[in-house]
């Protein structure tokens, strides 16, 4: 996905009812696996496909919640929701990226990539081979549904 990750989080709150902080919390997460594109680009010099960073990995994450809510849970409850969302839209990330990226699923025990299909480079860009394939259908109504509840909320 190219587009959808933000407005797919921005979605995420709206239906959880969650305002500000939690909102800004939720955004962050809905992009943070691509803030490997940073060492990525800058590091790596695109030499390893970023989907095998951990931010990409499903357990790198699940191992993480697991560790973390139970402490929210039994300390600051009413940081559950908020750390609740913050995991889920990570991992609404993850299975986005799995439309048409490679992700890793079952790492630790396999490094086999998943993905429901595949872009053809058809274009002469990557970019524009993305922009061209019915995927990018699914982002713009990921979009669409966005840029409609945000303006829902301003015209009530």
């Amino acid at each position: 996905m190219l587009i959808a990750h933000l407005p797919a989080g921005y979605i995420l709150t709206r239906a959880s009812h969650s305002k500000g902080a939690v909102m800004g919390l939720v955004l962050l997460a809905s992009v943070l696996p691509d803030f490997d594109m940073l060492w990525f680009h800058l590091v790596d010099n695109g030499q390893v496909l970023h989907h095998k960073y951990w931010p990409h990995i499903p357990a790198f994450w699940g191992m993480i919640a697991l560790i973390i809510l139970p402490l929210i849970a039994m300390q600051k409850r009413q940081w559950l929701l908020p750390a609740i969302l913050f995991f889920v839209a990570i991992f609404l990330h993850l299975i986005m990226d799995t439309v048409v990226g490679d992700i890793m699923w079952l790492w630790p025990l396999s490094d086999q990539f998943f993905r429901f299909a595949t872009v053809p480079a058809t274009q002469s860009n990557w970019v524009l081979s993305f922009m061209f394939h019915w995927s990018f259908l699914l982002e713009l109504l990921i979009c669409a549904i966005a840029i409609t509840l945000f303006f829902r909320k301003r015209n009530r």
